[in-house]
């Protein structure tokens, strides 16, 4: 089962390389809070301070509301005497949020193929993904197929298969501009024919307001279900993290069009500052899957909300001198 292996020195290493990456420059978080109490009292100014921080972030107004009001439960209860006290109140919020996101993909073997659709907007990183996640399941165990869905650019069809050459796994392709749908179904045949467990499915990059292609996506979703009612087994939504608020738009969009059922959340390592998880966590409830922080194959990994959060508090080099 996907997603049940305890933690080795790759989740460790990542750990490092992910805290380390938030933290370039103003940390929003470790900087911003040290400098937040220069006079080391914390009040109402201070709360409505790192109110605005949190704003600004991306985490947004509704969810840094909820995060405030807890905290400012905690300053009446005269439990925030300090800036360690500050820390832990506001992990505490933070865990509060991202904790019931946290949950791994599992996939049970069976004799149809498991069936993944990739979804997103053009250059969040999707095709990247796919490439990782075939690799990942692949030393997991399991047989990997990838379907080549995005029949729009030629350019991403060849890029699927240099994934599927790398990985050593099979792509289904058609001619640039074939039906879509009509490359879900030879693909699903050809999985279920040769036992795969996992069939991969890259879809065009959508602009979430473009509703013709939105519509398009759910018929790919109506043709593979005529072969497996429970198929698409899942559907992951690939997110820009340094997008922002428009981020959000986009997964309650793909969201009401397809029924999402995970998030991986990519390019953390550029000039995102993170808060737009706690948003899409607070509004949608959608299981985080993955993040990522580079292009590496071990630059995308489980997302685990205590290492988040530990990485988005972790003092840097200018708070420690």
């Amino acid at each position: 089962m996907f997603g049940k292996k305890e933690k080795t020195n790759k989740p460790e290493s990542f750990m490092k390389r992910l805290r380390s990456r938030l933290n370039r420059g103003d940390n929003w978080l470790s900087y911003d809070l040290l400098n937040l109490l220069p006079g080391g009292k914390i009040d109402e100014d201070v709360l409505e301070e790192l109110e605005s921080l949190l704003v600004m972030a991306d985490v947004g107004v509704p969810t840094t509301e909820l995060i405030i009001e807890d905290l400012r439960k905690s300053l009446a209860r005269n439990e925030l005497k300090d800036l360690d006290a500050l820390r832990a109140g506001l992990e505490r919020a933070l865990l509060s949020i991202l904790q019931p996101v946290e949950q791994a993909l599992t996939i049970e073997k069976s004799d149809s193929p498991f069936v993944i659709f990739m979804v997103g907007v053009n250059g969040a990183g999707k095709t990247t993904t796919i490439g990782k996640l075939a690799r990942r399941f692949q030393d997991d165990g399991y047989s990997v197929m990838l379907a080549a869905g995005d029949t729009f650019r030629a350019a991403a069809v060849e890029q699927l298969q240099a994934w599927g050459e790398q990985n050593n796994v099979p792509v289904i392709a058609q001619q640039s501009g074939a039906d879509p749908a009509a490359v879900i179904f030879d693909a699903w045949q050809a999985a279920k024919a040769r036992n795969i467990d996992i069939l991969l499915v890259d879809t065009a990059g959508r602009l979430q307001s473009q509703s013709g292609l939105m519509d398009e996506l759910a018929k790919m979703k109506r043709v593979v279900a005529r072969h497996d009612e429970a198929a698409p087994h899942e559907v992951m939504l690939v997110l820009d993290s340094s997008q922002g608020q428009n981020a959000l738009v986009q997964a309650e969009k793909f969201h009401e069009t397809l029924g999402l059922t995970g998030i991986t959340v990519t390019k953390l390592d550029g000039g995102s500052k993170g808060g737009i998880l706690f948003a899409i966590a607070n509004r949608l409830g959608i299981p985080v899957r993955f993040i990522g922080i580079g292009e590496a194959l071990d630059d995308m990994q489980p997302f685990r909300a205590e290492e988040f959060v530990a990485a988005l508090l972790a003092p840097n080099a200018k708070d420690q001198a």
